[in-house]
C-alpha cells in the first residue's frame, strides 16, 4: 500500500539531492516518476529541481491554487506512474496536502514530500505543518550548525548580517539570505535583544 513520506530539515540538510537520488533509483529499475516543484521557487529557473552539489533534474510546477490530485491523475491516464516527488513541499497548502493524502489512498502511488519544517521566526509552514500531522512516515535529515551540533532552525539574514525578524513568511533565497542554526544558537541570533531574561519570547 502506498504512503505519504514526510523529509524535513532546516536548509543546507541535502532535501534536493535526496528527491534527486530517489527519483533517480525508481528510474534506473524503469520506473516512473514525477517530480513537482512549486513555481514561486526560481532560484535556479522554473521548472527545475538543483541540489547544491550540482544535481538537478525538470520538474514540473504547480501553483498554490492547482488541484495536486488532478494534476497527478491526469499522468497516469496513457502509463502507469510509480512515484510522486515534491520539491519545497513547506509550501504547499492545507488542500494540498489533503490531495496527496488522495493520492496515495486512491491512486495507491507513494509521494516523497521534501521541505522545511519552520521559516525564519520558528513558525511551521502550512505545508509543513499539515504533512506533520497527516503524513504516514517522518524522517528528518540533518543539518549542521556551526557550532557542531544539529540545525533544526532557520535564519533570515539582513545585508549586515543580523537576524531578521519581521516579513513575510515565503521569500525567495539561498546562503547569501538563510543560514541554518541549533535552536540556542537561533534563540541568540532572533532574540538577542532579550536573550538571557526570563521571557524572551515574542
Amino acid at each position: 500500500m502506498a504512503k505519504l513520506y514526510f523529509y524535513y530539515s532546516s536548509m543546507n540538510a541535502g532535501k534536493s539531492t535526496s528527491l534527486l537520488q530517489s527519483s533517480y533509483n525508481y528510474k534506473e529499475r524503469g520506473m516512473r516518476t514525477l517530480v513537482l516543484a512549486p513555481e514561486l521557487d526560481d532560484r535556479y529557473g522554473s521548472g527545475k529541481v538543483t541540489s547544491r552539489i550540482g544535481l538537478e533534474a525538470e520538474a514540473t510546477t504547480f501553483r498554490a491554487d492547482d488541484n495536486l490530485l488532478e494534476l497527478i491523475e491526469s499522468r497516469v491516464v496513457d502509463e502507469p506512474l510509480h512515484c510522486v516527488l515534491i520539491d519545497e513541499a513547506q509550501f504547499l497548502s492545507k488542500r494540498q496536502v489533503f490531495e496527496l493524502g488522495e493520492v496515495t489512498d486512491t491512486l495507491d502511488i507513494p509521494v516523497l514530500a521534501y521541505g522545511l519544517r519552520t521559516d525564519f521566526q520558528g513558525e511551521p509552514f502550512e505545508g509543513s505543518k499539515y504533512l506533520l500531522a497527516w503524513a504516514d512516515n517522518l524522517k528528518e535529515l540533518k543539518a549542521i550548525c556551526h557550532c557542531g551540533k544539529k540545525a533544526t532552525m532557520v535564519i533570515r539574514m539582513d545585508e549586515h548580517g543580523n537576524a531578521v525578524r519581521e516579513g513575510s513568511q515565503i521569500q525567495i533565497g539561498g546562503n547569501d539570505r538563510y543560514v541554518s542554526m541549533c535552536r540556542r544558537h537561533f534563540k541568540k541570533n532572533y532574540y538577542k535583544k532579550n536573550y538571557g531574561k526570563k521571557n524572551y519570547c515574542g
